[in-house]
């Protein structure tokens, strides 16, 4: 690689400069460590944050492949990953959604993390990314009347299996966030912790996370008052003195604690 003389260069020449580097030499970063102008040490003090950044989700990146590398080298060539979205809340459903993320490389999926780590912003686009260019994706929805009959923990693996089941293709490897899914003949793996530690699992969190957002938001429509496009039918303040103005409606699951 040429090295880059910085010494003749003007401030603004050295932050378009450093604005296409994504590494630099022993002798450059020491010949901007010298630079006594103030400019020059902002922009240092920004590259060395931005490299620092990327090395980092390099490193997460790295770490969230594991998984699904070791499946495919067993031989498992399709592994999708399954998460859940709305065990928590007062009302509504239950969301699951399954992924199979392909083959594309790595740094593709670079931005995708656990969906709670994520800016609303940056979920919705990476909802886009995935549900455009995953392999395949499906998703599962169990509502909150089959909640009460049978238990959130009972209605959030319904929901992963039905999320799994409507994959085309199917895949032969399943990881799961957590515990095992009941009902699929595949092989499987929970992994406790998983949307922070699987790619294709952080993908299907995100997924699942969008799509329950936007059903609470459409709800919001459907029963005003209640405040569901803000809290999604999280247990808030607003949410509980809103149900206490207004009563229950049919999207609230009667069998949760509401003191």
């Amino acid at each position: 690689m040429k090295k880059l003389d910085f010494s003749s260069r003007k401030v603004a020449e050295i932050k378009d400069c450093l604005d296409l580097q994504k590494e630099l030499s022993s002798a450059e970063l020491s010949a901007l460590r010298s630079d006594s102008r103030k400019g020059v040490k902002r922009l240092l003090t920004g590259f060395l944050k931005r490299r620092e950044k990327e090395i980092q989700k390099e490193k997460r990146l790295h770490k969230m492949l594991l998984p699904e590398k070791a499946a495919r080298k067993k031989g498992f060539k399709l592994v999708a990953g399954v998460d859940e979205a709305g065990r928590g809340p007062l009302a509504g459903p239950v969301v699951a959604a399954a992924v199979i993320l392909g083959a594309e490389e790595a740094s593709y999926w670079g931005e995708i993390n656990d969906s709670k780590k994520l800016a609303p912003t940056l979920r919705e686009k990476l909802y886009d990314k995935i549900t455009t260019a995953a392999r395949s994706f499906a998703v599962g929805v169990v509502s909150a009347d089959v909640i009460d009959r049978i238990n959130i923990y009972q209605a959030s693996l319904e929901a992963m299996n039905l999320s799994v089941r409507q994959l085309r293709p199917q895949p032969n490897f399943l990881f799961s966030d957590g515990f095992s899914v009941p009902g699929l003949t595949i092989p499987q793996k929970p992994l406790k912790g998983g949307d922070a530690l699987c790619l294709s699992i952080a993908a299907a969190s995100i997924v699942a996370k969008v799509t329950r957002d936007r059903i609470m938001e459409n709800y919001d429509k459907i029963y005003p008052g209640y405040g569901f496009a803000k809290h999604k039918g999280y247990p808030t303040p607003e949410h509980k003195a809103a149900i206490k103005a207004l009563g229950f409606s049919p999207l609230h699951r009667r069998t949760f604690k509401y003191d």
